[in-house]
Parts: C-alpha cells; structure tokens; sequence
C-alpha cells in the first residue's frame, strides 16, 4: 500500500511498515478533522443574518437582518444607580408615610436601613410638557425636552453590587468576560466611518467608573469591537501618537514593514483571527491620525452650540464636552458612544440625597439635555437611539437618615430617538417605589428592543464561542422580548 500525504517527505515507491502506516494516518485524520473543526469555528463566528462571509472578523459597514430605525447609539451611562424616586417616579406614599417603619421587608446592601423608615423625596416634581411627564425639578433641562422623551419607569436587575448590576447592564449577565452590547452592535454592523473607530468611550480624562474597562469590554470576541476610548482633553486618542517624534517617512516605513511581517505570518496561519485584528487595529490608527483629532476640534463649533452644552461652566463643561463629542462622533459614521459623568459613582446617594442629586444633576442634566435637542435639530434624532440610565434604582427607606441604599428590583430610565415614543411613560413601581409591578422590563428585555430597534434580531444574531452559539440576550432564567409599546 503507497500513502500519498502531504505531510509525507518519502518517495511514493517506496513501502511503509505498519508503524510508519498507522502514524502517518492518524496524522492525516487528525489533521483533517482538526482542520474541519477550526473552519466550522470561524465559519460560525458571525450571523448569517448580518451579511458577512467567512472569516469577516472586521468593521466595514454589513446589511442588518432588517430595515431599523436607528443606526446609531449614545449610551449616557449613570454610574452610581440614580434614584427613581426622587427623580422620576414620585410617590405620595412616601410623603404620607415618611419617616414611619414600613412592613414591607427590603432587601439591604449595607447597613444603615435596618429601621426600615420610609424617606419622602427632598425636591417636588411638576408635570413636563404637553404630555404631562412628571419630572422632578432637580432636572430641569431634562423636563423640558419631555416631550422628546420615552421614560420607562419598570426596569429591573439582577444584582445589588455596583460592579455585577453595571456589567449586567452592558452584558446581559452579571459575570465578567462577555461583550457589551456595544461590541455586539459593533460585530453586527461595524462602522460608516473606516477612519474611526465603530465603538468609542469618553469617560472623564480624571478616572474610571467603579468597573472600570469592564463595560466597554468585548469579551471573547475579538479586541476589534472593544469600546475605543477617547479623551477630551490633550491627545484625542490615547497611544495614537508615537512617544518619539519621528517624520512621516520613517512613520511609514516602519508601519509597511510592520504590515509585510503581519501578512506573511497571517499566510502561515490563516486561521488566527486575533492576529487579523492586530492587522486591522494598526490600519485603523493609521487612518485616525489622519481624522480622528481634527473631528474632535470643539472649537470649529459655534459659540451658541458651546454654550448650550454648558461649556461656558466649570459645572457643566467636563460632560458637555463629552456630550458634544459623542453628538460629532455618531455624526461622523460611528455607531455606538458611551458617555460616563465623573469618576468612580457619582450617583450613589447612601447620604445626604438631597445635597448629592443637587451635585450631579447640576453637572449632567444641561449638557444631556442639550445633546437630544442638538441631535432633533440636525435631524439625526431619529437614526439615533440616545439612552440616559443606570445599573439599578434606590430603597424607598432611608439609610444613614438621609440617603438610600441600592435597589435592584425597580428603576427608571429614559430613552430618546430612534422609533421610540416620545412623551411616552411605561410600566409602574409598587406603591412605594421598591419593586417593578406593572410591565415590567428587564435588562435583557432593553437589549433586545435596542437590537430591534438597529435591524438586528437578538435571537439570532450569535457568535460561536466555546463550540455554543452565543447571543446577547441569552439571559439564564427569563426569555428576552422586545418592549414594543414603547415603540412608535
């Protein structure tokens, strides 16, 4: 018998012992089965439902699943869990009963609610708009956009820890290492800007939130559809620019040499997506010091713009600014931003509520505000999703006397843009705003309406991981669905 193999150097006319047999054909069964496994693999890393070919691991602009809405996302991420009660569901329970114990049993984060005292909210709300949105009137600017707005007041979580409800909030799931589902909007419809980057971050240049890079991750996808962040201020684009200056010749040369080793390791091992992106991220930085900078140059913006985004305060011009940025990014072809107020939570309320609302909403609510209004006078409102929320709600019992510990099972956030209703309020909290009663709405549930509301349908767009098909709303214990009454 003559093996004809390629990984055999002997000469066809020459016979093989049994040794030599058996060795060299299990070589060539392992090697084609091995082979069959890894393209199965990267064959089924993207959804047939978005229009790529194997092994497109890339963010060139794809056909979504069906025509949607929207085609951008600006995420405003208020990190530190919002109090619903105090901003956007009033209760006159709370105002009844305040400062009385409640037998309603809560669960508690930290110590300093054990009394279980009911808290009146410090400010008063006023109804907003032609639609009678009630609003309160630590938020102003927020108020009076409402008719803009689409608040759902019936969201819930899975986890009462800052870090878990934040990364369930962008994942899905409140264990670390899968995508935001910036990533997967990323993955699923790349970018109409080849100079930039599909997903970006503007976080404040003075630190991070309390996960951290953990929101913007992209988990087991490739580091491709990873969140970019950007800053504003000195250097738009963090490691852009070489730490040595040298002239554009050099610059070039070394970035074509840099791409022939790339491409003649990429021949040998075609299979390696991750070197694919390595290839790609480098193409991609080249052509942002092209554009990336001049796009983010404020001062090309008008005086009036400048100061409706608060950019004439100190209060307001660390978030304007990145409001304003995210407004010239989704602008520009990219399609999800996530803004991040101050660092580490500035919306954790476990003390003197009244004072740390007065704080935040002073810094947050112009520049928010502003941004919408901008978008609905470009006319970009409409192809843009903006979503202002947290990763949970608060207890309606006082902590510390004045302050209020996290709640997991009801909070409010507010949608503008993209097909939603405007002027529009969903679902309902308990009596006393502690648990989501009435059309209820859980974090996979805004995921999949989002994804819906992009082209994209969240059960069938997937990545293969680990040999399972993956999705963003492949929640363990509730099946996802689209909230369509708070659709247009």
């Amino acid at each position: 018998m003559v093996l004809l193999n390629p990984l055999c150097r002997q000469s066809s006319s020459r016979s093989l012992s049994r040794r030599q047999m058996l060795h060299l054909t299990g070589l060539g069964f392992g090697n084609l089965v091995a082979q069959v496994m890894r393209g199965e693999e990267l064959s089924r890393g993207h959804s047939s439902d978005i229009g790529s070919q194997f092994p497109s691991f890339d963010l060139r602009p794809k056909h979504s699943a069906f025509a949607g809405q929207a085609k951008s996302v600006i995420l405003l991420m208020q990190n530190g869990g919002p109090s619903q009660m105090d901003l956007f569901d009033p209760k006159p329970e709370l105002e009844k009963y305040n400062g009385k114990q409640h037998s309603f049993k809560v669960e508690m984060f930290q110590s300093g609610s054990e009394k279980n005292e009911l808290m009146a909210s410090p400010f008063s709300f006023r109804r907003c708009g032609k639609s009678g949105m009630p609003m309160a009137d630590v938020i102003p600017e927020l108020g009076a956009i409402a008719d803009d707005l689409c608040m759902i007041r019936s969201m819930y979580s899975d986890h009462n820890n800052h870090t878990e409800a934040l990364i369930m909030f962008m994942t899905g799931r409140i264990f670390q290492g899968r995508p935001s589902f910036g990533s997967w909007i990323s993955y699923a419809l790349g970018t109409e800007n080849s100079n930039l980057p599909a997903y970006v971050v503007l976080r404040d240049p003075r630190g991070y939130n309390t996960s951290g890079t953990l929101t913007w991750s992209s988990g087991w996808m490739p580091s491709l559809f990873r969140g970019t962040e950007f800053n504003t201020q000195g250097a738009a684009v963090l490691n852009l620019r070489s730490a040595k200056k040298r002239s554009y010749k050099i610059q070039q040369e070394n970035r074509t040499f840099l791409d022939r080793i790339n491409r003649m390791y990429q021949k040998r091992y075609p299979h390696e997506n991750e070197l694919e992106t390595r290839i790609q991220n480098y193409e991609l930085a080249g052509r942002m010091q092209l554009e990336a900078e001049n796009l983010l140059d404020i001062s090309k913006e008008s005086k009036v713009v400048q100061r409706q985004y608060g950019l004439d305060d100190e209060k307001t011009r660390p978030y304007g600014l990145r409001c304003l940025m995210a407004r010239k990014l989704v602008e520009s072809g990219v399609r999800f931003v996530q803004v991040h107020p101050k660092p580490f939570q500035p919306w954790d309320s476990h003390k003197a509520t009244q004072d740390s609302l007065n704080t935040i909403c002073g810094e947050t609510d112009q520049p928010a505000a502003a941004l919408i209004r901008d978008l609905k006078q470009r006319g970009l409102l409409e192809q843009t999703i903006v979503i202002w929320s947290g990763e949970f709600g608060r207890l309606p019992v006082s902590q510390n006397g004045t302050g209020r510990d996290h709640n997991r099972n009801a909070f409010s956030l507010l949608l503008a843009g993209g097909g939603f209703k405007s002027g529009y309020v969903h679902g309902a909290t308990d009596e006393i705003g502690y648990r989501s009663v009435e059309n209820t709405v859980s974090v996979p549930d805004l995921h999949a309406t989002i994804l819906h509301q992009m082209g994209l349908d969240h059960e069938r767009l997937s990545y293969r991981h680990s040999g399972r098909d993956e999705t963003l709303t492949d929640a363990p214990v509730t099946k996802a669905s689209v909230v369509k009454n708070v659709l247009m």
